[in-house]
């Protein structure tokens, strides 16, 4: 078993507090990523469970053991870092038996690691090459194949695409889902990229200002954020939100009229993703005028503003669309999220809205 406990776990550098009380169960054989911008506290906190940094407070446990006191080389587990780290005097096969033979392992049993790790990275015609023979994406190869042979219970990932080109990072993302499946190996990485977390991920675990906002699987944490937050900081383009006052509960936008969560007063906000608002008639949406207007291929976005505030939209190909006219939208019902203005966390999701046109809320 490798499962990983975080159990409350803050970190200061001084008087910066990194990380605050920070709980997290990783199961065994699971992909987390760990998202958020710099300075969230997201390597600090994989650092803490390699045990290259020290908690000020909490525990680490993986697979069940208490590894808090541990140095590294102790806890049963490999990192893979942004720039590679592989040796440019080593051929790769050398790279890749590298912690095997730091482990004093038999010969024969490094061979058979080595061929295998090549293989689940489709490096093995490159085993004799040096890594200046190879190219971004090969090398990237090589440092996961080294972490990889040395079967460790827990394999942890700094931002290891960051470096590489767009196609190269798409063709490695597909690479390294395939190669952990099939290996088994529990896995954390760490990243700001959340197409890469997104598409990797079992869970998604967003950090900001060393707390954890929300766990969830993928399409849990894109479609029902917990806080505007994460709205804001996963998506692309993110979550629209509009502050909205309420009267007799209920909350008028242009000739719609939505039923908020109950026992909502004065104001409150309304998110909703750019491809969760569908063009409709005058009667029967709000006003939205078109300020630029962003051909992408398999969609278009648009740029603009209603009622006075600013607003993304992503619409078909096919729609007809002139910069400066106003055309009417309306969002999905069951993809509304609720907010609190104040706190700014989810209080209800599209299950609470009731769409109806001026007439019918009256």
């Amino acid at each position: 078993m490798a499962d990983i406990v975080i159990d409350n776990i803050t970190k200061s550098f001084g008087s910066f507090l990194a990380l605050e009380r920070v709980d997290l169960d990783i199961a065994d054989g699971e992909f987390l990523a760990l998202l958020g911008p710099s300075g969230c506290g997201k390597t600090t906190l994989l650092r803490i469970i390699a045990g290259l940094e020290t908690p000020s407070s909490g525990r680490v446990k993986i697979g069940g053991r208490d590894v808090s006191a541990l140095p590294p080389r102790k806890r049963g587990l490999a990192m893979v870092f942004q720039n590679y780290a592989v040796f440019p005097h080593m051929s790769v096969r050398q790279n890749i038996g590298f912690g095997l033979r730091m482990a004093g392992a038999e010969a024969a049993w490094i061979e058979r690691q080595v061929a295998r790790a090549a293989a689940l990275l489709h490096i093995e015609a490159n085993l004799d090459r040096y890594p200046a023979q190879l190219s971004g994406g090969q090398r990237q190869r090589v440092a996961v194949a080294r972490a990889l042979a040395v079967e460790p219970s827990v394999l942890l990932m700094d931002e290891p695409l960051s470096n590489l080109d767009a196609l190269l990072r798409l063709e490695m993302r597909a690479e390294l889902k395939s190669v952990l499946r099939e290996a088994g190996t529990t896995t954390v990485y760490v990243t700001h990229d959340q197409t890469e977390a997104m598409g990797l991920a079992d869970r998604i675990a967003v950090l900001h200002a060393g707390r954890i906002q929300q766990i969830g699987a993928p399409a849990e944490v894109y479609a029902y954020p917990a806080t505007t937050f994460v709205g804001g900081f996963v998506g692309s383009p993110p979550m629209n939100f509009l502050t909205l006052s309420v009267e007799n509960g209920r909350v008028r936008l242009g000739g719609l009229v939505l039923a908020p969560p109950a026992g909502t007063r004065v104001q409150i906000v309304l998110g909703v993703r750019p491809e969760d608002l569908q063009t409709a008639g005058a009667a029967e949406g709000f006003p939205f005028t078109v300020r630029v207007a962003e051909p992408l291929g398999p969609h278009i976005m648009l740029t603009g503003e209603t009622l006075g505030r600013p607003l993304r939209v992503v619409v078909p190909p096919e729609t007809p669309v002139q910069v400066g006219v106003t055309m009417h939208l309306r969002p999905r019902g069951d993809r509304i999220v609720w907010m609190d203005p104040d706190r700014g966390v989810a209080i209800g999701h599209g299950e609470a809205a009731k769409l109806g046109t001026e007439a019918a809320g009256d």
